[in-house]
């Protein structure tokens, strides 16, 4: 069997069990991701303006 598979089988099964055992905890786990990227997309876009604006 591939590598890859067998990894995201686990993973599968880690986030199902984390869900079915303990909901709230995985809400909180999504909202850090959400943040996370909303936080990483916010700092390219001010990059984005800082370059656009010249650099200054």
């Amino acid at each position: 069997m591939d590598p890859k598979k067998i990894g995201l089988f686990v993973v599968i099964v880690f986030v199902l069990y984390l869900i079915i055992t303990d909901p709230a905890k995985a809400a909180d786990y999504v909202q850090i991701g959400f943040e996370g990227i909303s936080s990483a997309a916010r700092s390219i876009g001010d990059f984005m303006t800082w370059v656009a604006n010249g650099g200054k």
